[in-house]
């Protein structure tokens, strides 16, 4: 029997399909060779590969190739050591990388150890207080501590008292301004080191709205300003002056 008309597909199925039918498990090569299984070139092809399999079941394996396969040369799983897997190129990059990933990690961790609610306000508040003329404020002569009861009585504003570190200094003037997000805020000018206190609204919890506590005091800095900060009964107060840390934590031990 003729070939019949096959695909280039078809084709190549019949020519590598295996003398054994329970062989093929190909669905495509299956159908191949239900085509050409009666034709006389499909025969003979599949006589010549028995042949050929038989053949190389009788041929007998040389001694060498035995004694090559027996010691497992070239072939043997090498055993990996400690040291050689730590000298691997993959390992040492995955090594590099995780090293960096906790290195950058410890870093902000670090960096952020001493962040306190209401840091970025109180960064731009020295931004402010950097910026103010002294034609801006209102003249007032008192000491800082009576503040807190002209805030009350001319601008309704609760708590907004300076703190005991403080409360002894001169004043020379202060007004009350909101700030970019429409807080109340109150700027005091005082003789000391041309020192300046602002006094804002503490930070409050998104979902509570309740202000978010921190205890102590807290240092911030913008362009060579430095501010302490401190919470009290939900209003931040903040002493800036030109300088650094060093120049502001004489202020904080006199009352310890």
């Amino acid at each position: 029997m003729k070939t019949p008309s096959l695909t280039n597909r078809q084709r190549m199925f019949m020519r590598c399909a295996p003398f054994n039918d329970e062989r093929i498990d190909d669905r495509g090569m299956r159908s191949a060779v239900f085509r050409v299984r009666k034709c006389d070139e499909f025969a003979h092809q599949r006589s010549f590969d028995r042949a050929v399999a038989e053949l190389v079941k009788t041929t007998p394996i040389p001694p060498e190739v035995t004694e090559w396969e027996s010691k497992q040369t070239l072939i043997a799983p090498q055993k990996w050591t400690w040291k050689k897997t730590a000298q691997n190129p993959v390992i040492v990059a995955i090594g590099i990388a995780v090293g960096v990933i906790a290195g950058i990690f410890v870093f902000h961790l670090v960096e952020h150890m001493g962040d306190f609610p209401g840091e970025e306000t109180a960064r731009k508040l020295l931004s402010v207080a950097r910026s103010t003329k002294p034609a801006q404020f209102e003249a007032l002569k008192t000491d800082a501590g009576a503040v807190g009861d002209l805030f009350f009585m001319k601008h309704r504003l609760e708590h907004y008292d300076v703190p005991p570190e403080f409360a002894d200094f001169r004043t020379i003037g202060s007004r009350v301004f909101d700030d970019d997000e429409g807080h109340r805020v109150a700027q005091v000018a005082v003789v000391e080191k041309h020192m300046q206190f602002l006094l804002f609204p503490a930070e409050k919890d998104a979902k509570s709205g309740v202000p978010r506590h921190f205890s102590g005091w807290r240092y911030v800095d913008f362009e060579n300003w430095t501010g302490v900060v401190q919470e009290h009964n939900g209003v931040c107060f903040m002493a800036a002056m030109r300088g650094g840390e060093k120049d502001l934590a004489p202020y904080l031990k006199k009352k310890d």
